[in-house]
């Protein structure tokens, strides 16, 4: 690997400067690869560099796209209660492979993860303040939605509450 200390003019940064701001950059939070890449966008660099730098940071365990979107899934259901649809689609739009999205989405237990969308539906059809019944049901359907649960789901839940 060729990584040299040539100074670029606009950015005033070696190769081996801006490696070490990436380095940090994906050491303070995981980050999958197009965010890197789009990080050294704002580098004057050439092409040939920027792939430089991303196969270092790969060799050096700083980038890594399964780990990656392991701990965007786990951290996403977790801390925000996304479903899966939810985070399958924001993993997609970080351009995260198929294969990983799937792995990903097989860690979250399904106990847990029913537990939590019920857990989820009560909190809001209980803080839903609508008389009527339609619109309640429209605002509880498009707030579990936008988080990305299943629609059957969903469905199956208000009809176990016979509402």
């Amino acid at each position: 690997m060729l990584l040299y200390v040539a100074l670029h003019s606009k950015s005033g940064l070696s190769v081996q400067d801006v490696l070490a701001k990436l380095e940090y950059y994906c050491a303070y939070q995981e980050r999958c690869h197009a965010e890197v890449w789009q990080k050294l966008q704002e580098f004057t660099l050439l092409s040939q560099e920027k792939d430089e730098i991303i196969v270092a940071l790969i060799q050096k365990n700083f980038l890594n796209e399964e780990r990656f979107a392991l701990v965007f899934a786990q951290s996403k259901f977790h801390q925000k209660k996304w479903g899966k649809i939810r985070i399958k689609n924001e993993l997609k739009s970080r351009q995260v492979n198929e294969l990983l999205i799937q792995k990903a989405l097989k860690t979250i237990p399904s106990e847990t993860y029913e537990s939590t969308f019920e857990q989820l539906a009560s909190q809001n059809w209980e803080s839903i303040r609508e008389t009527n019944l339609l619109k309640k049901k429209k605002k509880f359907c498009d707030f579990l939605a936008r988080k990305g649960w299943e629609h059957s789901r969903i469905m199956d839940w208000l009809h176990e509450q016979n509402v």
